[in-house]
């Protein structure tokens, strides 16, 4: 199951539909433009409340359950504390395969 989210991560990456940096994650809750959050099951206290408290604010749905180390092997990047889903149909399937 663990390959299956991290294929499909790495997909909607190369579809150009994720937002893996803290500023345009941000940005992107803000703006409306989030589908889901797929936060690290082992990010920091301070940097989980944050997003928790912005996802929570403009109602965008979080999963969790995969580590900094699998996100990160996901997109070909260091270790990633949190991905935005731009798209819907990739975020609908993540948030069934992840949680």
């Amino acid at each position: 199951m663990m390959s299956k989210r991290l294929s499909l991560l790495g997909l909607a990456k190369k579809a150009g539909k994720l937002s893996y940096h803290e500023e345009a994650n941000l940005l992107a809750i803000r703006a409306g433009r989030a589908k889901l959050l797929v936060l690290a099951e082992d990010a920091g206290e301070s940097t989980a409340k944050k997003y928790l408290d912005k996802c929570d604010y403009y109602q965008v749905p979080v999963a969790r359950g995969v580590s900094r180390e699998n996100l990160g092997a996901a997109l070909g990047s260091s270790p990633r504390t949190a991905v935005v889903v731009l798209d819907e149909g990739f975020a609908k399937k993540l948030a069934e395969l992840i949680t």
